[in-house]
Protein backbone atom coordinates (compact mmCIF):
# COMPACT_ATOMS: atom_id res chain seq x y z
CA UNK A 1 0.00 0.00 0.00
CA UNK A 2 1.16 3.23 -0.94
CA UNK A 3 1.66 5.83 1.68
CA UNK A 4 0.80 9.80 2.22
CA UNK A 5 3.55 12.36 2.75
CA UNK A 6 2.91 12.28 6.58
CA UNK A 7 3.07 8.19 6.88
CA UNK A 8 6.35 8.26 4.43
CA UNK A 9 7.93 10.79 7.10
CA UNK A 10 6.84 8.79 10.28
CA UNK A 11 9.72 6.85 11.72
CA UNK A 12 8.66 3.08 10.87
CA UNK A 13 6.57 0.93 13.72
CA UNK A 14 10.01 -1.16 14.62
CA UNK A 15 12.68 -1.06 17.35
CA UNK A 16 14.80 2.25 17.24
CA UNK A 17 17.59 -0.15 16.85
CA UNK A 18 16.17 -1.47 13.41
CA UNK A 19 16.46 1.94 11.48
CA UNK A 20 18.28 5.31 10.97
CA UNK A 21 17.72 8.73 9.88
CA UNK A 22 18.82 9.58 6.49
CA UNK A 23 20.55 13.23 8.22
CA UNK A 24 23.21 10.97 9.59
CA UNK A 25 24.37 10.87 5.81
CA UNK A 26 23.64 15.00 4.77
CA UNK A 27 23.28 17.12 8.13
CA UNK A 28 26.51 19.10 7.86
CA UNK A 29 26.55 19.79 11.71
CA UNK A 30 26.52 15.73 11.76
CA UNK A 31 28.85 15.71 9.32
CA UNK A 32 31.47 17.93 11.35
CA UNK A 33 30.91 16.61 14.42
CA UNK A 34 31.60 12.73 13.55
CA UNK A 35 34.80 13.52 12.05
CA UNK A 36 36.17 14.90 15.80
CA UNK A 37 34.17 12.22 18.01
CA UNK A 38 34.20 9.34 15.53
CA UNK A 39 36.65 9.73 13.20
CA UNK A 40 39.80 11.50 15.41
CA UNK A 41 39.16 9.73 17.87
CA UNK A 42 39.53 5.80 16.35
CA UNK A 43 42.28 4.33 14.78
CA UNK A 44 42.36 4.84 10.80
CA UNK A 45 43.87 2.38 8.28
CA UNK A 46 46.20 3.99 6.37
CA UNK A 47 48.95 2.22 4.56
CA UNK A 48 50.39 -1.30 4.12
CA UNK A 49 54.16 -1.48 5.68
CA UNK A 50 55.35 -2.98 2.04
CA UNK A 51 54.42 0.61 0.64
CA UNK A 52 56.95 2.17 2.67
CA UNK A 53 59.21 -0.94 2.81
CA UNK A 54 63.08 1.31 2.99
CA UNK A 55 64.93 3.83 5.26
CA UNK A 56 62.89 7.55 4.60
CA UNK A 57 60.21 6.37 2.34
CA UNK A 58 57.09 8.05 3.14
CA UNK A 59 53.33 8.10 2.17
CA UNK A 60 51.15 11.30 2.18
CA UNK A 61 47.32 10.87 3.39
CA UNK A 62 44.69 12.68 4.75
CA UNK A 63 42.70 11.78 7.42
CA UNK A 64 39.28 13.52 8.93
CA UNK A 65 40.49 16.82 6.85
CA UNK A 66 44.38 16.60 8.29
CA UNK A 67 47.04 15.91 6.31
CA UNK A 68 49.66 13.52 7.50
CA UNK A 69 53.02 11.90 6.57
CA UNK A 70 53.38 8.36 7.55
CA UNK A 71 57.27 7.14 7.23
CA UNK A 72 60.01 4.59 7.88
CA UNK A 73 62.91 6.39 10.23
CA UNK A 74 66.41 5.65 9.91
CA UNK A 75 65.67 3.49 13.15
CA UNK A 76 62.99 1.94 10.86
CA UNK A 77 60.40 2.40 13.09
CA UNK A 78 56.63 3.78 11.15
CA UNK A 79 56.09 6.99 12.17
CA UNK A 80 53.29 9.59 11.32
CA UNK A 81 53.59 13.37 11.53
CA UNK A 82 51.07 15.81 10.69
CA UNK A 83 52.50 17.63 7.37
CA UNK A 84 52.71 21.34 8.53
CA UNK A 85 55.35 23.22 8.95
CA UNK A 86 55.86 24.56 12.55
CA UNK A 87 56.70 27.58 11.04
CA UNK A 88 53.85 29.25 9.20
CA UNK A 89 51.90 25.80 8.66
CA UNK A 90 52.70 25.10 5.18
CA UNK A 91 52.68 21.47 3.67
CA UNK A 92 56.00 20.32 4.39
CA UNK A 93 56.03 17.22 2.11
CA UNK A 94 53.72 17.53 -1.30
CA UNK A 95 54.13 14.77 -3.40
CA UNK A 96 51.71 11.51 -2.67
CA UNK A 97 55.11 9.40 -1.94
CA UNK A 98 58.66 9.37 -1.97
CA UNK A 99 62.10 9.05 -0.01
CA UNK A 100 63.46 11.76 1.73
CA UNK A 101 66.45 11.90 3.99
CA UNK A 102 65.64 15.71 4.97
CA UNK A 103 61.87 17.45 4.40
CA UNK A 104 62.27 20.78 3.91
CA UNK A 105 59.25 23.43 3.91
CA UNK A 106 59.32 25.13 0.42
CA UNK A 107 58.40 28.32 2.25
CA UNK A 108 61.10 29.23 4.27
CA UNK A 109 63.49 26.10 3.70
CA UNK A 110 62.98 25.50 7.51
CA UNK A 111 63.59 21.18 7.43
CA UNK A 112 62.71 18.22 9.11
CA UNK A 113 64.02 14.96 9.56
CA UNK A 114 62.24 11.67 9.55
CA UNK A 115 61.98 11.77 13.75
CA UNK A 116 59.88 14.50 12.74
CA UNK A 117 63.31 16.92 14.19
CA UNK A 118 63.41 20.32 13.33
CA UNK A 119 67.05 20.24 11.68
CA UNK A 120 67.73 23.77 10.02
CA UNK A 121 66.49 27.25 10.20
CA UNK A 122 67.56 29.45 7.75
CA UNK A 123 69.53 32.81 9.74
CA UNK A 124 67.91 31.30 13.01
CA UNK A 125 69.87 33.62 15.38
CA UNK A 126 66.91 36.62 14.31
CA UNK A 127 64.97 33.55 16.67
CA UNK A 128 66.53 34.08 19.58
CA UNK A 129 64.82 37.09 21.19
CA UNK A 130 61.78 34.81 21.11
CA UNK A 131 62.71 31.79 22.11
CA UNK A 132 62.10 29.80 18.84
CA UNK A 133 64.59 26.96 18.52
CA UNK A 134 65.34 24.03 16.08
CA UNK A 135 64.77 21.91 19.64
CA UNK A 136 61.01 23.41 20.35
CA UNK A 137 60.02 23.07 16.67
CA UNK A 138 59.39 19.63 15.78
CA UNK A 139 56.45 18.36 13.88
CA UNK A 140 53.58 17.12 15.62
CA UNK A 141 53.61 13.25 15.76
CA UNK A 142 50.49 11.30 15.72
CA UNK A 143 49.90 7.75 17.14
CA UNK A 144 51.28 5.13 15.18
CA UNK A 145 50.58 1.42 15.15
CA UNK A 146 50.56 -1.76 13.32
CA UNK A 147 48.98 -5.30 12.85
CA UNK A 148 49.28 -7.98 10.43
CA UNK A 149 51.53 -5.81 8.14
CA UNK A 150 48.72 -2.75 7.79
CA UNK A 151 49.64 0.72 9.53
CA UNK A 152 46.93 2.61 11.74
CA UNK A 153 47.49 5.84 12.90
CA UNK A 154 45.10 7.89 15.45
CA UNK A 155 44.66 11.81 15.99
CA UNK A 156 43.40 11.38 19.90
CA UNK A 157 46.60 11.33 22.14
CA UNK A 158 43.82 10.18 24.74
CA UNK A 159 41.99 6.74 22.40
CA UNK A 160 42.97 3.64 23.74
CA UNK A 161 46.13 1.72 22.33
CA UNK A 162 45.41 0.13 19.07
CA UNK A 163 46.08 -3.46 20.62
CA UNK A 164 43.42 -2.37 22.64
CA UNK A 165 40.97 -0.74 20.29
CA UNK A 166 41.00 -3.87 17.86
CA UNK A 167 41.24 -6.85 20.45
CA UNK A 168 40.73 -10.04 18.44
CA UNK A 169 38.57 -8.33 15.69
CA UNK A 170 41.43 -9.51 13.12
CA UNK A 171 41.65 -13.38 14.82
CA UNK A 172 39.35 -14.50 11.33
CA UNK A 173 42.82 -13.14 8.74
CA UNK A 174 45.42 -13.74 11.46
CA UNK A 175 46.72 -16.72 9.49
CA UNK A 176 45.98 -15.16 6.30
CA UNK A 177 48.17 -12.04 6.65
CA UNK A 178 50.37 -13.20 9.66
CA UNK A 179 52.59 -16.25 8.38
CA UNK A 180 54.20 -14.73 5.35
CA UNK A 181 55.76 -11.31 4.21
CA UNK A 182 52.84 -9.61 2.11
CA UNK A 183 52.70 -6.70 -0.37
CA UNK A 184 50.67 -4.33 -2.08
CA UNK A 185 50.90 -5.16 -5.63
CA UNK A 186 47.25 -3.10 -6.74
CA UNK A 187 46.33 0.37 -5.64
CA UNK A 188 43.52 2.73 -6.97
CA UNK A 189 41.14 5.60 -5.64
CA UNK A 190 38.34 7.14 -6.74
CA UNK A 191 35.97 9.63 -5.28
CA UNK A 192 32.04 8.43 -5.02
CA UNK A 193 29.42 10.88 -4.46
CA UNK A 194 28.13 9.22 -0.98
CA UNK A 195 28.50 9.81 2.59
CA UNK A 196 31.44 7.75 3.49
CA UNK A 197 29.21 5.45 5.89
CA UNK A 198 27.33 4.19 3.26
CA UNK A 199 30.26 2.71 1.37
CA UNK A 200 31.24 1.01 4.06
CA UNK A 201 27.57 -0.53 4.55
CA UNK A 202 28.39 -2.20 1.43
CA UNK A 203 30.38 -4.13 3.45
CA UNK A 204 28.84 -4.85 6.75
CA UNK A 205 25.74 -6.49 5.01
CA UNK A 206 25.52 -9.31 2.70
CA UNK A 207 21.83 -8.58 2.12
CA UNK A 208 22.81 -6.45 -0.82
CA UNK A 209 24.81 -9.63 -2.57
CA UNK A 210 21.67 -10.02 -4.78
CA UNK A 211 22.87 -6.78 -6.09
CA UNK A 212 26.15 -9.17 -7.98
CA UNK A 213 25.87 -11.07 -10.49
CA UNK A 214 28.95 -12.80 -8.88
CA UNK A 215 27.77 -12.92 -5.78
CA UNK A 216 24.56 -14.53 -6.83
CA UNK A 217 26.02 -16.92 -8.51
CA UNK A 218 29.57 -18.09 -7.08
CA UNK A 219 28.39 -16.78 -2.99
CA UNK A 220 24.68 -17.57 -2.81
CA UNK A 221 24.84 -20.61 -4.72
CA UNK A 222 27.68 -22.23 -2.71
CA UNK A 223 26.71 -24.90 0.60
CA UNK A 224 26.56 -23.22 3.55
CA UNK A 225 26.24 -20.35 2.38
CA UNK A 226 22.94 -18.73 4.39
CA UNK A 227 24.18 -20.91 7.61
CA UNK A 228 27.56 -18.30 8.59
CA UNK A 229 27.36 -16.47 11.46
CA UNK A 230 28.34 -12.96 11.98
CA UNK A 231 30.81 -12.29 15.16
CA UNK A 232 30.69 -9.28 17.09
CA UNK A 233 33.91 -7.61 19.01
CA UNK A 234 34.15 -4.31 20.95
CA UNK A 235 34.14 -1.42 19.42
CA UNK A 236 31.80 -2.24 16.59
CA UNK A 237 34.01 -4.60 14.29
CA UNK A 238 32.81 -7.89 13.36
CA UNK A 239 33.58 -10.78 10.81
CA UNK A 240 31.54 -13.45 9.45
CA UNK A 241 32.32 -17.37 9.54
CA UNK A 242 34.36 -18.05 6.41
CA UNK A 243 33.11 -20.46 3.76
CA UNK A 244 34.39 -22.38 0.16
CA UNK A 245 32.98 -20.43 -2.95
CA UNK A 246 32.09 -22.23 -6.07
CA UNK A 247 33.59 -20.18 -9.05
CA UNK A 248 32.73 -23.00 -11.70
CA UNK A 249 29.36 -21.72 -11.10
CA UNK A 250 29.99 -18.71 -14.17
CA UNK A 251 30.47 -20.19 -17.37
CA UNK A 252 34.63 -19.74 -18.04
CA UNK A 253 35.73 -18.96 -14.11
CA UNK A 254 38.05 -21.29 -12.81
CA UNK A 255 38.28 -22.57 -9.08
CA UNK A 256 40.82 -20.68 -7.10
CA UNK A 257 42.25 -24.05 -6.22
CA UNK A 258 45.89 -23.14 -6.86
CA UNK A 259 48.23 -21.39 -4.60
CA UNK A 260 45.98 -20.36 -1.50
CA UNK A 261 47.12 -18.07 0.36
CA UNK A 262 48.67 -19.41 3.68
CA UNK A 263 46.16 -20.76 5.78
CA UNK A 264 43.49 -20.62 3.65
CA UNK A 265 41.34 -23.88 1.84
CA UNK A 266 40.67 -23.48 -2.16
CA UNK A 267 37.78 -21.28 -2.84
CA UNK A 268 37.61 -19.91 0.72
CA UNK A 269 36.50 -16.38 1.53
CA UNK A 270 36.72 -14.57 4.67
CA UNK A 271 36.32 -11.08 5.39
CA UNK A 272 37.09 -8.32 8.64
CA UNK A 273 35.51 -5.27 8.92
CA UNK A 274 36.98 -2.89 11.42
CA UNK A 275 34.76 0.15 12.64
CA UNK A 276 34.80 2.98 11.64
CA UNK A 277 35.85 2.74 7.69
CA UNK A 278 37.89 0.25 7.32
CA UNK A 279 37.14 -3.58 5.39
CA UNK A 280 39.78 -6.56 4.66
CA UNK A 281 38.16 -9.26 2.23
CA UNK A 282 40.43 -12.54 1.27
CA UNK A 283 39.13 -14.48 -1.67
CA UNK A 284 41.67 -17.80 -1.55
CA UNK A 285 44.57 -16.12 -3.57
CA UNK A 286 44.34 -12.75 -3.02
CA UNK A 287 43.45 -10.24 -0.21
CA UNK A 288 41.61 -6.92 -0.86
CA UNK A 289 41.68 -4.20 1.83
CA UNK A 290 39.58 -0.35 1.10
CA UNK A 291 38.79 2.43 3.70
CA UNK A 292 37.14 5.55 3.20
CA UNK A 293 37.91 9.14 3.75
CA UNK A 294 34.82 11.93 3.88
CA UNK A 295 35.56 14.61 2.27
CA UNK A 296 31.98 16.43 2.41
CA UNK A 297 28.33 14.55 3.67
CA UNK A 298 28.44 13.48 -0.14
CA UNK A 299 31.38 12.90 -1.75
CA UNK A 300 34.08 10.39 -0.12
CA UNK A 301 37.48 9.52 -1.28
CA UNK A 302 37.80 5.28 -1.08
CA UNK A 303 41.18 3.54 -1.45
CA UNK A 304 41.23 -0.50 -2.37
CA UNK A 305 44.53 -2.10 -2.22
CA UNK A 306 45.16 -5.99 -3.05
CA UNK A 307 47.76 -7.73 -1.74
CA UNK A 308 49.54 -10.91 -2.56
CA UNK A 309 52.75 -12.56 -0.89
CA UNK A 310 56.24 -11.06 -1.23
CA UNK A 311 58.94 -12.04 -3.25
CA UNK A 312 56.44 -14.80 -5.03
CA UNK A 313 57.17 -15.34 -9.10
CA UNK A 314 56.07 -13.52 -11.66
CA UNK A 315 53.77 -16.12 -12.74
CA UNK A 316 51.90 -16.78 -9.17
CA UNK A 317 51.84 -13.15 -9.22
CA UNK A 318 50.28 -12.90 -12.39
CA UNK A 319 47.59 -15.04 -10.98
CA UNK A 320 46.44 -13.23 -7.93
CA UNK A 321 46.76 -10.17 -10.21
CA UNK A 322 44.04 -11.54 -12.63
CA UNK A 323 42.09 -13.16 -9.16
CA UNK A 324 42.02 -9.61 -7.58
CA UNK A 325 41.18 -7.47 -10.97
CA UNK A 326 38.42 -10.10 -12.06
CA UNK A 327 36.22 -9.22 -9.31
CA UNK A 328 37.51 -6.01 -7.20
CA UNK A 329 39.34 -3.78 -10.15
CA UNK A 330 38.37 -0.83 -11.23
CA UNK A 331 37.06 -3.00 -14.37
CA UNK A 332 36.29 -5.92 -12.25
CA UNK A 333 32.90 -7.31 -11.76
CA UNK A 334 31.77 -6.09 -7.84
CA UNK A 335 33.21 -2.48 -7.15
CA UNK A 336 31.56 -0.24 -9.87
CA UNK A 337 28.07 -2.33 -9.32
CA UNK A 338 28.22 -0.92 -5.37
CA UNK A 339 29.42 1.79 -6.37
CA UNK A 340 26.36 2.87 -8.49
CA UNK A 341 24.30 1.13 -5.86
CA UNK A 342 25.32 3.28 -3.52
CA UNK A 343 25.21 6.81 -5.33
CA UNK A 344 21.98 5.93 -6.26
CA UNK A 345 20.97 5.66 -2.52
CA UNK A 346 22.76 9.31 -1.70
CA UNK A 347 20.69 11.16 -4.69
CA UNK A 348 17.48 9.90 -2.55
CA UNK A 349 19.09 10.96 0.61
CA UNK A 350 20.40 13.93 -0.08
CA UNK A 351 17.02 15.77 -1.01
CA UNK A 352 15.19 14.41 1.61
CA UNK A 353 13.62 12.14 -0.33
CA UNK A 354 13.84 9.13 2.01
CA UNK A 355 13.83 10.02 5.76
CA UNK A 356 14.60 6.75 6.99
CA UNK A 357 16.73 3.34 6.02
CA UNK A 358 15.86 0.10 7.52
CA UNK A 359 18.54 -2.19 8.61
CA UNK A 360 15.80 -4.53 10.34
CA UNK A 361 16.89 -8.15 9.45
CA UNK A 362 17.05 -10.94 12.37
CA UNK A 363 17.77 -14.05 11.44
CA UNK A 364 19.84 -15.24 14.43
CA UNK A 365 23.03 -13.70 13.24
CA UNK A 366 23.35 -15.57 10.25
CA UNK A 367 24.40 -14.33 7.43
CA UNK A 368 22.19 -11.95 5.81
CA UNK A 369 21.02 -10.65 9.34
CA UNK A 370 22.02 -6.75 9.65
CA UNK A 371 23.58 -7.30 13.07
CA UNK A 372 26.73 -5.91 12.02
CA UNK A 373 24.85 -2.51 10.67
CA UNK A 374 23.19 -2.67 14.19
CA UNK A 375 26.21 -2.82 15.72
CA UNK A 376 28.15 -0.35 14.10
CA UNK A 377 25.47 2.25 14.81
CA UNK A 378 25.00 1.59 18.26
CA UNK A 379 29.31 2.56 18.21
CA UNK A 380 28.37 5.73 16.37
CA UNK A 381 25.44 6.63 18.48
CA UNK A 382 27.47 6.08 21.14
CA UNK A 383 30.61 8.07 20.34
CA UNK A 384 28.28 10.66 18.90
CA UNK A 385 26.07 11.00 21.81
CA UNK A 386 23.65 10.84 19.46
CA UNK A 387 20.60 7.91 18.34
CA UNK A 388 21.33 7.28 14.77
CA UNK A 389 17.50 6.47 14.26
CA UNK A 390 16.84 10.62 15.48
CA UNK A 391 20.32 12.65 15.51
CA UNK A 392 18.88 15.76 15.87
CA UNK A 393 16.24 16.17 18.40
CA UNK A 394 16.67 12.19 20.11
CA UNK A 395 17.72 11.41 23.50
CA UNK A 396 21.50 9.59 23.17
CA UNK A 397 20.16 7.13 25.50
CA UNK A 398 16.09 6.47 23.52
CA UNK A 399 15.95 3.09 22.36
CA UNK A 400 12.70 0.66 22.48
Amino acid sequence: MSKTAREWDTPPPISTKDYVSSLVYTDETLFDEELEKVKKSTWKFVCHVSEIPEIYDYRCVNHAGIPLIVTRGDDDVIRTFINACSHRSALVLREPSGNAKQWICLFHRWAFNSKGHCIAIPREGAYEESGIRKDNRGLREVRTGTRLGMVFVNLCDDAPSLDDYIGDALENVEDVMGSVDLEVFHYHQTVLNVNWKQWHETNMETYHEYLHFVNRNVAMKSKGYGERTWRLYPNGHGTLNPMQQTYTNIKGWKPRSNLPLPGMQANEFRTVKIFPDTNILARATVIRIDTSTPISPNKTLVEWRGIGIKGESDQDRTMRRNHHNQVWGPLGRNLYEDAYAVECVEAANRGGAAPYGVIARHEDMKTQDDVLMRTFYAEWSKRMGRPAHDPINGSPNASN
